[in-house]
């Protein structure tokens, strides 16, 4: 990528979307490749799912697709793949009867613990390929991948 290619904000945008592209096709080939077999099962979405009852804890399934950025019913489906393989439960509202709240188990927990290590480790050993600059300019660069994720 030359700076010619990367000087207007739409150069910049193909840039940064086939890197990233790019990028998350190699996390998610190294999460298949090193995991459990059911990590190789799992979508994107699913894995998504389940790292956001992690990380955040238990959610109604309305929240968790809130927060996933997809449709409810999309959501459905992604719990019930979730539920068949024992990685969330699901209990009644502590408050109101008509919702559910979604948890993780420890086989989930474990799961996504395991599926970040292996994808940490993956992009750990490339980062040291890079200059100090390079890594810098990452550095610099990761809050506002961030917050481009977030908008």
């Amino acid at each position: 990528m030359t700076t010619q290619e990367t000087s207007s904000d739409e150069g910049l945008a193909s840039a940064l979307r086939i890197s990233v592209t790019r990028l998350a096709r190699r996390l998610r080939a190294e999460r298949a490749a090193h995991g459990l077999p059911v990590l190789s099962e799992l979508s994107d979405t699913q894995m998504g799912a389940l790292g956001a009852l992690e990380s955040h804890g238990a959610m109604t399934p309305g929240e968790l697709a809130e927060h996933e950025k997809v449709q409810p019913p999309s959501m459905t489906r992604v719990i019930a793949v979730l539920e068949q393989h024992g990685l969330v439960t699901r209990a009644a509202h502590a408050t109101d009867k008509r919702h559910v709240v979604l948890t993780v188990t420890e086989e989930g927990r474990d799961l996504v613990h395991q599926s970040r290590r292996v994808r940490q480790a993956w992009l750990a050993r490339r980062l040291r390929e890079l200059t100090p600059a390079e890594r810098a300019s990452l550095r610099a660069a990761a809050p506002i991948l961030e917050k481009l994720s977030q908008s």
